[in-house]
C-alpha cells in the first residue's frame, strides 16, 4: 500500500505549516526525508501533489483530496487508539441499556447527558422492552443492563438483580362497560367473559408474560402502555393499569376502578445485569440507577403526565 500513516501525517503537516522545513521541524525529521516521502508517493501514484513556488508548498487538486481524506483516516486512527486504551482500562466500546416500557425516557436523559460529559467514546445503545422482554434481553445478550425489569428474575448465570421499587395496579374499565356497574368484588370468571387489553411482550426466547389474563380470554394486544390506557378508556377491553397512571382518568370519570378477587395488584421492578461482564461504563450506570425508590420517581412522573 502506497499510502501509509507516516505519509499522511507528513502531507498534513506540510499543508498546515506551508513549507517542508516547518513540517519537518514539527515532525522531528529532516526536510530531505519529507521530500523523499512526497516524491516517492507522487511516483507511486502517478500524480503531482504539490505545486512548489519558492519556499511555499501548495497542494494540487489531487493533493488536496488526499490530504483531506487522509485527515479523516488519521482522526479515525487516533480514536481507535484511544478506544483501545479505554478498553484496556475497563471502559466498554459500547453499552446496551434496555429500558422497560414503564420507565419514561425523561428519567434517563439526564444520565445520558452526564455520561457523554465523561467523553469516553463508549457507544450508548438504548432500547425499549415490555413485560418479560427486559429479562429476555439479558438472556439473549441484546442488553448489558436492564432498567425496570418486571417480576421475578429468571435463572440467568451471574445475574445481579437489585430491587428498585414496586407499583400498585388497579383493574379499570370504561364507564359504559358492562363491568362498570357490576357488583364488587368481581371474580376472575366475571372478568374472563370480557375482552382484555394487553401490551405485547417483547420476549424472543422466554415465554411471553401476561398480567391478569385468564385462560381462553379474548385479548386485544397493543404495543404500548399509552395505547392500552386509551383502548380501555374507549371501552375496547378491560385490564389492570398502574395506579399512578389510572388515577387521572379515574378522577376525570374516564375510567372506573373495580375490585377483583384474587388478582395480583403489585409488580416489583429490578435493575439487572451480568456481573461477569460488567465494565466501568456499566458500573457507572448502575451507580446512577441503583436506588430502591427509583420506581417512586417513575410513579410521580407518570402521575404528572396523567
Amino acid at each position: 500500500m502506497n499510502l501509509s500513516f507516516e505519509v499522511l501525517q507528513a502531507l498534513d503537516a506540510i499543508d498546515r505549516t506551508g513549507t517542508f522545513a516547518a513540517a519537518a521541524e514539527e515532525l522531528h525529521k529532516v526536510p530531505s526525508s519529507l521530500t523523499y516521502l512526497v516524491q516517492k508517493l507522487e511516483v507511486d501514484l502517478g500524480v503531482k501533489l504539490f505545486e512548489r513556488s519558492g519556499r511555499r508548498a501548495k497542494l494540487t487538486h489531487a493533493g488536496r483530496v488526499i490530504v483531506e481524506e487522509g485527515r479523516r483516516l488519521l482522526e479515525a486512527a487516533r480514536e481507535l487508539e484511544q478506544k483501545a486504551k479505554r478498553i484496556e482500562h475497563g471502559w466498554e466500546s459500547e453499552l446496551r441499556v434496555a429500558v422497560d416500557e414503564i420507565i419514561p425516557f425523561d428519567l434517563i436523559w439526564p444520565h445520558v447527558t452526564d455520561f457523554y460529559k465523561l467523553n469516553l467514546g463508549t457507544r450508548l445503545m438504548l432500547s425499549k422492552e415490555t413485560l418479560g422482554g427486559t429479562w429476555d434481553a439479558l438472556i439473549t445478550r441484546r442488553a448489558d443492563l436492564v432498567v425496570g425489569a418486571a417480576g421475578d428474575p429468571p435463572p440467568i448465570a451471574n445475574l445481579v438483580a437489585k430491587p428498585i421499587g414496586s407499583l400498585k395496579h388497579v383493574f379499570a374499565v370504561a364507564p359504559g362497560h358492562p363491568l362498570a356497574s357490576a357488583a364488587e368484588p368481581l371474580t376472575m370468571d366475571n372478568v374472563a367473559r370480557h375482552r382484555a387489553v394487553a401490551i405485547s411482550d417483547t420476549s424472543r426466547k422466554l415465554a411471553p408474560r401476561t398480567i391478569a389474563l385468564a385462560a381462553n380470554q379474548e385479548v386485544l394486544t397493543v404495543p404500548t402502555l399509552d395505547a392500552k390506557l386509551a383502548a380501555q378508556m374507549k371501552g375496547l377491553g378491560v385490564g389492570t393499569v398502574p395506579e399512578c397512571i389510572a388515577a387521572g382518568p379515574i378522577n376525570r370519570g374516564q375510567l372506573v376502578r373495580k375490585e377483583v378477587c384474587g388478582m395480583r395488584d403489585v409488580t416489583h421492578f429490578f435493575l439487572a445485569w451480568r456481573d461477569d461482564e460488567a465494565g466501568k461504563a456499566l458500573r457507572w450506570w448502575v451507580d446512577q440507577l441503583d436506588r430502591r425508590n427509583l420506581i417512586d420517581d417513575v410513579a410521580q412522573r407518570l402521575a404528572a403526565m396523567g
